[in-house]
């Protein structure tokens, strides 16, 4: 069973080797299941402030998304769900939807508010505060998780 393509956005670039190696093994893994394509978006400029950084972050996030591309964001606000709880919601937008669950993860500010009014969900990981580095290598293990549970791979205890 192969579950529909996946996306994620995320803003800035894994710099870090450490970051950058622990997303490629989870894209790596994932990638047995399932297409994931990944598309980094500029961060805004430092010097702008907050307010100004994240609507520019907001834009190229919303220039990003295609028209079969369904905005899940993750946010500090959103719906926490457990492991098989994401499971779950993958395999119904399997089933469902007829676009691909587009994951978006903000830069180190969170995200504009144009980018949640354009969220068919918001889910956060945690009540933790994640820098953004870490939340999307998170996002990655947590939906290679996803994919165990669906396919009784024993990953998941």
């Amino acid at each position: 069973m192969t579950g529909k393509p996946l996306r994620l956005i995320g803003v800035g670039r894994l710099k870090i080797p450490f970051w950058k190696e622990a997303a490629a093994h989870y894209r790596e893994r994932l990638a047995r299941w399932r297409r994931l394509d990944c598309t980094e978006i500029r961060d805004g400029d430092a010097a702008l402030p907050v307010d100004k950084r994240n609507a520019l972050e907001g834009r190229r996030i919303l220039e990003a998304l295609g028209p079969q591309d369904i905005p899940l964001i993750l946010d500090e606000r959103g719906q926490e769900l457990d492991s098989p709880g994401l499971a779950a919601l993958l395999h119904r937008m399997d089933q469902e939807a007829a676009g691909r669950a587009c994951f978006i993860v903000g830069g180190a500010f969170g995200l504009d508010q144009a980018v949640r009014d354009r969220a068919r969900r918001m889910l956060r990981l945690s009540a933790m505060t994640l820098p953004h580095e870490l939340a999307r290598v998170v996002l990655l293990e947590q939906l290679y998780r996803a994919e165990c549970i669906l396919r009784n791979v024993p990953y998941h205890h």
